[in-house]
């Protein structure tokens, strides 16, 4: 029984900041930030996630030395592993698609798939009909970020957003977590209070909805609340930050914490992982937990 099993893509990202020419590969995917977040915060973590014979040995070693359990990662010989540039600018962030690995199909998911938590998160469609199905009869709770869904890709690999075609997901889904901009794709609203009560009506116990700097609102029984961004020490690289954000909560979360505290510990962790380069800084739980306790809010 893990409490937090992550499924979709590890990537390799090709991260491209401000006054550098050439981009700087990476670790990257929900799997490591979302999984390394939790696992900080002592939650027994695993992956279901497939990736191509380009994926370094070394990530892997890397990982498991972590404690990231990897008997549902899968190394598909010929194929090459999931893959963007991140390059980012002073308007934001601009994501381009450089390779993709095979989709994640039901026959993909361990038969003994067991968690308190499972969190599904693509990151380029690669989440194959019939898994969800699966995903839920395993899990106690089942939580989503949809970006996979409703991102789009031109032909040069840029990425945009678009509808999503199926949301009928939602109805098995109890934890959602997207950005802002994704969770307007997703139900075509352009004001954020009435796009995140429209995830609810579709049964969703807690819907999340991470702003960056500006922090982050949760919306559950007890109505919104707003969640301020904790402070880091420095900007470094926002890659991850999201999935950080997740992970930590979802650590928290099956612990039975209160979601208002599990959005101040995920608030906390996305904040020192800002300050490193890619998956290098999480911060132990002691640091984690003093962060979340400084982090006020009505």
């Amino acid at each position: 029984m893990f409490d937090l099993v992550t499924v979709g893509h590890f990537a390799i990202d090709l991260i491209l900041t401000p006054g550098t020419e050439t981009p700087r590969p990476a670790l990257g995917g929900p799997p490591t930030y979302v999984s390394l977040a939790a696992r900080r915060l002592g939650a027994r973590v695993s992956v279901v996630s497939k990736v191509g014979g380009d994926f370094p040995d070394e990530y892997v070693t890397w990982l498991s030395a972590g404690g990231v359990d990897l008997s549902g990662l899968r190394r598909v010989p010929g194929a090459r592993t999931t893959s963007f540039l991140l390059e980012y600018g002073a308007v934001g962030r601009r994501l381009q698609l450089r390779s993709r690995a095979p989709p994640i199909d039901p026959g993909d998911l361990p038969g003994s798939l067991e968690a308190r938590a499972i969190h599904m998160s693509p990151i380029a469609g690669e989440v194959r009909p019939g898994v969800v199905d699966r995903l839920r009869g395993s899990a106690g709770v089942l939580s989503l970020d949809p970006q996979g869904f409703v991102r789009r890709f031109g032909e040069d690999g840029s990425v945009s957003l678009g509808p999503w075609a199926d949301p009928k997901v939602l109805r098995q889904i109890d934890i959602y977590k997207s950005s802002a901009a994704e969770v307007r794709a997703v139900t075509g609203r352009a004001d954020l209070r009435s796009a995140m009560e429209r995830i609810r009506r579709y049964g969703v116990g807690i819907v999340l909805v991470t702003r960056g700097g500006e922090g982050s609102t949760l919306l559950s029984e007890e109505g919104f609340r707003e969640v301020p961004a904790c402070e880091p020490a420095a900007v470094r690289d926002p890659t991850g930050a999201g999935d950080a954000f997740i992970g930590a909560f979802l650590a928290e979360y099956v612990r039975g914490r209160d979601p208002l505290w599990c959005a101040r510990v995920g608030s906390a962790a996305a904040s020192f992982v800002v300050e490193g380069l890619g998956p290098a800084v999480f911060g132990g739980s002691e640091d984690v937990y003093a962060r979340a306790n400084r982090i006020g809010g009505p």
